[in-house]
């Protein structure tokens, strides 16, 4: 059976998302180690808190997560997500991977919002042909919390969401994804999401 690692960097709900995948038919493992993470057949990188805490953190798995894009299926959820892009505004202006391009950006003040964005939205679908998304209706509801949000170009993009602004809430680029909220907590439709990106390893 295919191999899932959850890349273990310190911060996370490791054991949340180890559950969803497993409940969604996957093969999980949980690993800090650079040379487990090469050899996986997915990977996932979740992920709370700050932006550069999180980069800080990955330490030598950022070479091997870079080292894999294109190769194998990646996915990204909520700070795993943000991580894939180039830059985040978070506390300063902080470098990510880069395997997604764009930038991460703090929502701004707006009267009857609140920031952490938290709690169930919709997303819409802008690519109902990928795999990821294949059986999901144009509008899905999910979970989210999250203050910033990632602001990448159309191409990139294959579901958006409208809180303060419109954002993407799920990216791509190739065969690595990243989702804003948080799938293991999404009820069935998250669960959907998780076996069609464990159909694609």
């Amino acid at each position: 059976m295919k191999r899932i690692i959850i890349v273990d960097y310190g911060l996370g709900n490791l054991r949340s998302v180890y559950k969803g995948l497993e409940k969604a038919g996957g093969n999980p493992h949980i690993s800090s180690l650079p040379d487990e993470v090469r050899s996986a057949d997915g990977i996932v990188l979740p992920g709370v808190g700050a932006f550069h805490e999180g980069m800080e953190q990955l330490g030598l798995l950022q070479q091997a997560i870079i080292d894999s894009a294109g190769n194998i299926p990646i996915l990204g959820i909520c700070l795993g997500m943000q991580m894939l892009l180039q830059e985040s505004e978070e506390h300063g202006l902080h470098a990510g991977l880069g395997i997604v391009p764009g930038r991460v950006r703090r929502f701004p003040q707006c009267p009857g919002y609140k920031i952490p964005h938290m709690g169930w939205n919709s997303i819409y679908l802008e690519d109902a042909e990928d795999p990821l998304v294949e059986g999901c209706a144009i509008e899905e509801f999910v979970y989210f919390v999250h203050s910033y949000y990632v602001d990448t170009s159309p191409e990139f993009t294959l579901t958006t969401t409208k809180y303060i602004c419109p954002f993407a809430s799920t990216v791509r680029n190739g065969t690595t994804y990243g989702v804003q909220f948080h799938p293991e907590k999404s009820g069935q439709i998250g669960l959907h999401l998780l076996a069609n990106f464990i159909g694609m390893i």
